[in-house]
């Protein structure tokens, strides 16, 4: 049926202890990545919420692409995510983190961001502002993977990276920080980590620099998720 309708699913992690606001935002993330696939029907689940998942799942073709919106191919995407699918025949696409557009297009950003804050790329600062694990390494391997690729793209600028869960700690990297800095966020959705925790390290820190939005939440985002589903196709 080449003129059937095609199906994707986008999973994040969202957040157990109030699970609604992540799952609809990622419906509206969804719907903003369909602008992009006219034909295609965009599904959107959260682990958090309660057989979101299963739902979504039951009533898509085998086959069909889920993209997950996290930023290493960590615990949940290599273990939980396929466990929840309980042997059903879906293609897990390779994560957010992982796109191979999004390093550009973030160094594109940062650039961006230091001419309209007239700063100059020798006299300023990135901090690279990520989850981290204490229970493995893959979650800071991938932000220092991606910390490496913007330093390929903006060779000029000082960038270092720091973690919620593991040492060096947002707070400790933001210490001493000329004023001339951006904190970039490495994660999918806006949660208690982006809201909460970053800030208040960076408050503890007494950073002076410019907090972006976490990268997951650009408009740049959803077409990088189409581009995917597009390619898969």
């Amino acid at each position: 049926m080449s003129n059937q309708q095609r199906e994707a699913l986008i999973v994040a992690h969202g957040q157990p202890s109030v699970p609604v606001p992540p799952e609809l935002w990622l419906q509206g993330f969804a719907a903003a990545v369909g602008k992009h696939l006219p034909g295609w029907h965009i599904r959107a689940a959260t682990l958090a919420m309660p057989d979101a998942l299963e739902r979504q799942v039951s009533e898509m073709p085998t086959g069909s692409p889920i993209f997950p919106m996290f930023m290493a191919e960590g615990w949940f995407v290599s273990k939980v995510l396929p466990r929840r699918l309980n042997g059903a025949d879906f293609s897990i696409l390779p994560p957010l983190g992982f796109h191979p557009a999004l390093p550009d297009v973030a160094a594109a950003s940062i650039r961006k961001k230091l001419i309209s804050l007239g700063w100059e790329n020798t006299k300023s600062h990135l901090l690279l502002a990520a989850h981290g694990s204490a229970k493995g390494p893959k979650a800071a391997a991938s932000a220092n993977a991606f910390a490496q690729q913007l330093r390929d793209r903006l060779q000029d600028l000082k960038i270092t990276t720091g973690f919620v869960e593991e040492a060096p700690f947002i707070a400790d990297a933001a210490r001493n920080l000329p004023k001339q800095s951006l904190c970039l966020p490495f994660f999918a959705l806006e949660g208690e980590h982006c809201r909460e925790d970053i800030p208040e390290a960076l408050e503890e820190a007494n950073f002076s620099g410019h907090l972006m939005p976490p990268l997951g939440t650009w408009d740049e985002a959803a077409k990088m998720v189409a581009d995917t589903f597009r390619n898969c196709a």
